[in-house]
């Protein structure tokens, strides 16, 4: 039996570039230009996974595109809109203690300081000030509500916990 090692999304092939076979990328990774530093990509189109090797890539204007290996025209290119953008997780840089990539705070059960449930971390969103998280309520939390609570380690988070799945917030309830 084999195991397949973890992936991660880091970005979006949205659409063609030029008539060559250069797709434009949306990079899920910061600085934007980090996805080039990924050769080895997994496409995941559709329910189908394609394997597929970046050639070379660059920023253009807001954005990025890249050219893959054997895809030499448009057409071909076309084919590939719309796929994510997958590498394993291991070729991921590690990370400073207490800090973490989006994808390991997602599906964490937040708690307030008090030990309130409070839902579990749905997603984030990049505000350009700060992060945010976006907690929805689970069968455990103390109401029903959406709760967007911004994403400040050690003045709002307080504690994240990976092991347990759990995150800790200075936060009221009632906000």
């Amino acid at each position: 039996m084999t195991q397949t090692s973890q992936e991660t999304v880091i970005g979006r092939i949205t659409s063609v570039f030029g008539v060559k076979g250069w797709l434009k990328v949306y990079s899920y990774t910061d600085p934007k230009e980090g996805i080039l530093s990924y050769r080895n990509w997994t496409l995941d189109l559709d329910g189908r996974r394609i394997p597929a090797r970046l050639e070379e890539g660059r920023r253009q204007g807001q954005g990025i595109v890249v050219r893959l290996k054997g895809v030499d025209d448009r057409d071909v290119a076309l084919t590939y809109c719309g796929a994510e953008v997958r590498v394993d997780t291991d070729a991921l840089p590690e990370l400073p203690d207490g800090e973490f990539y989006w994808f390991q705070l997602e599906g964490l059960d937040v708690f307030t300081v008090e030990g309130e449930c409070l839902g579990k971390v749905h997603h984030l969103i990049e505000t350009g000030s700060n992060d945010v998280l976006v907690v929805q309520a689970t069968p455990e939390s103390i109401d029903q509500r959406e709760r967007l609570i911004p994403y400040l380690p050690d003045q709002v988070v307080r504690e994240v916990a990976l092991a347990e799945s759990r995150m800790v917030v200075d936060w009221d309830p009632e906000f």
